[in-house]
């Protein structure tokens, strides 16, 4: 259940919104106050809940692709049941749904769209290519708009962050359907390599990392990032030479590797959350 749910990447979520919380959203808080906020935790946990629920429903959905694509995950997954797996999917969505009334009726509603949206992506959007590229990368960033509704911080640093944050998981999900492209062919998903082709993906994908360069180059001159900016420059130095890599790709085994890259970067990126004030690690817990 763990690997349909994805456990990985949800202990990722949760990391990375209590950093960007602690770092970014309440930077005058303390240390403290923040962890032990306790609507902050229901909001991080009900979070959690929907979005393993979304993995479970993407998983139901995207069966006949992945036993293609991911033959040895597939094999893990089907230890569970498909009527296993969407009794757990109703319970954690009602869960968090309830555990939203517990910080406002907003964060319930909030919750609610939310789960719906996830649903609808995976049962209808995930099949157009240019609206399901977009609504697949929203919807991994809705989650920080949970937190930020919460934490009434809409800052223009923070926007600055969330356009990084959406062309690095747009370029991920580039080249995860370029990676999977025989799997979503044969189970007729209308990506964007199965409808438009791998040449018209890598151009594509080599116009956004182009224009990711924008809100790195904004981020750089915001002292309010502190040390964060040595992660930038990392970003700088790999996406000059992405491209080149990129259009050099054949085989599944580089399109992976080249998606595995982008899957650091961005664990990477939530980990520099720290540097951003590092002296928060000294005298905010003191």
């Amino acid at each position: 259940m763990l690997s349909v749910m994805r456990g990985y990447n949800i202990l990722v979520l949760v990391i990375a919104q209590y950093l960007a919380s602690i770092f970014i959203l309440s930077p005058k808080e303390s240390l403290k106050s923040v962890l032990l906020d306790f609507h902050l935790f229901i909001t991080v946990f009900a979070t959690s809940l929907v979005i393993a629920a979304g993995y479970i429903i993407n998983n139901f959905y995207d069966s006949d692709m992945d036993r293609i694509n991911k033959p040895f995950k597939t094999k893990i997954d089907n230890f569970v049941s498909q009527k296993i797996k969407l009794k757990t999917y109703f319970t954690l969505n009602i869960i968090g749904f309830l555990l939203g009334f517990i910080v406002s009726w907003r964060a319930a509603l909030f919750f609610a769209v939310y789960i719906f949206l996830i649903w609808f992506y995976s049962h209808k959007l995930k099949k157009y290519p240019i609206i399901g590229l977009l609504s697949s990368s929203l919807l991994s960033m809705l989650p920080f708009f949970a937190v930020f509704v919460y934490l009434k911080n809409f800052s223009e640093i923070i926007f600055t962050h969330a356009a990084f944050l959406f062309f690095i998981i747009t370029i991920r999900e580039l080249v995860k359907d370029l990676a999977g492209i025989k799997g979503a062919f044969v189970s007729e998903y209308q990506t964007i390599p199965v409808k438009y082709g791998e040449r018209f993906t890598k151009l594509l994908i080599s116009v956004i990392v182009v224009q990711s360069l924008n809100p790195i180059y904004f981020l750089w001159k915001y002292p309010e990032i502190g040390e964060m900016k040595y992660y930038f420059y990392l970003v700088f130095v790999v996406f000059l030479f992405f491209p080149f890599f990129l259009w050099k790709a054949r085989s599944i085994k580089q399109y992976n590797v080249l998606h595995n890259i982008l899957k650091v970067l961005i664990v990477l990126g939530v980990m520099s959350l720290t540097l951003i004030d590092t002296s928060v690690l000294i005298s905010r817990i003191l």
